[in-house]
């Protein structure tokens, strides 16, 4: 059995610590080294092309050309784009590692604890008539269809002087931008009797185009049927709409569906590079600005030199994810290997 490197240990850690399918299945495909591989051969790209450069630095004295400017400025956009695309996958892989953050907002008293408590499956946050009851942030896990969610229960938002409540409610607003998904929990009574709180129209501004909305009319037990059949659901700003009562455990399964069709994760195929560790995607956002660099050294001429130093720091970021260091030693290997390859000789 071939030797680990470091990010695949990091993916056997990571599979023990799975809770989800999704996350069982990432875990999985990294385990078996297709990270790795593409890293590696990233690595030997640049090793070469540095060589490449190193070699001209080594021989500026006599008239000889081993770097085709125009070709290496193609080749470290190419690279580029590949970590380009690793870097992109972090948003789905770590929403699958962590739990993709579901926001529960509202008016105080709409039942957001309840829900929360309901959906997770055990009493994980107090259930009080009375207003302002939550007060600090309450967050728990849960799969549904297979995929991690962090279900993040807030204080209820209204207008306070309460110096602890506020505190609670500017966190809430915090986490808002944090997740995802926002399910917005109004009292159906309520709205059939005042209209929509001031505090929907609050949390409306504070989204971002790429978070979903879902409108939970909760408490349709205490609600007359027709009253609700007649509520005219055009008034709602946008996302989907669920009725619920989460205290008799009514419609709680559609909403859970509402949910995942709001998360729409792409599925990730077999031989699909998803990144999921934070530490790896620091380091391949860090190796990328070497290689921008040396792009823009490229198109302004830079000397070989300045652009070998930046291609040294890319290839060592690289080998930081997979614990393998490329030294000098590598470079001046390759860089023998080249001029056998091309046969050049100095007269």
């Amino acid at each position: 059995m071939e030797k680990m490197d470091l990010s695949q240990a990091e993916a056997v850690a990571d599979l023990i610590a799975s809770e989800s399918r999704a996350q069982h299945r990432m875990a999985m495909q990294q385990m078996r080294g297709s990270f790795s591989n593409e890293l590696n051969g990233l690595r030997d790209k640049l090793l070469h092309f540095t060589s490449l450069m190193e070699l001209e630095l080594d021989f500026s004295e006599e008239d000889v050309t081993f770097a085709n400017r125009d070709e290496l400025l193609t080749f470290a956009k190419d690279i580029v784009d590949r970590i380009n695309r690793l870097e992109q996958s972090f948003r789905l892989g770590n929403a699958i590692k962590k739990g993709i953050p579901v926001a529960i907002v509202g008016p105080t008293n709409a039942g957001k604890s309840t829900l929360l408590n309901r959906l997770v499956g055990e009493e994980k946050a107090i259930v009080s008539n009375i207003h302002g009851t939550t007060r600090d942030v309450i967050e728990d896990t849960v799969v549904i269809d297979g995929v991690l969610y962090r279900f993040i229960d807030t204080a209820g938002l209204r207008h306070t002087e309460d110096v602890v409540e506020s505190m609670g409610i500017e966190r809430s607003f915090k986490k808002l931008k944090e997740a995802a998904i926002v399910l917005v929990i109004l009292d159906i009574t309520e709205v059939i009797k005042n209209g929509l709180p001031a505090v929907y129209l609050d949390v409306i501004e504070h989204l971002v185009p790429e978070q979903r909305l879902i409108t939970v009319f909760n408490k349709i037990d205490l609600a007359d049927e027709d009253r609700i059949a007649c509520f005219n659901e055009s008034v709602l700003k946008n996302g989907s709409v669920a009725y619920v009562s989460a205290s008799k455990d009514r419609q709680m399964d559609y909403l859970r569906s509402e949910i995942a069709k709001a998360a729409a994760l792409p599925s990730v195929a077999e031989g699909d590079i998803v990144i999921s560790n934070a530490r790896h995607h620091a380091l391949l956002l860090k190796a990328n600005r070497s290689l921008n660099q040396v792009i823009q050294g490229l198109t302004n001429g830079l000397s070989g030199d300045l652009l070998s130093q930046d291609l040294r720091e890319a290839i060592h970021l690289l080998g930081k994810i997979t614990g393998g260091e490329i030294t000098s030693e590598n470079i001046l290997h390759n860089i023998f290997k080249t001029l056998l390859h091309r046969q050049v000789r100095f007269d």
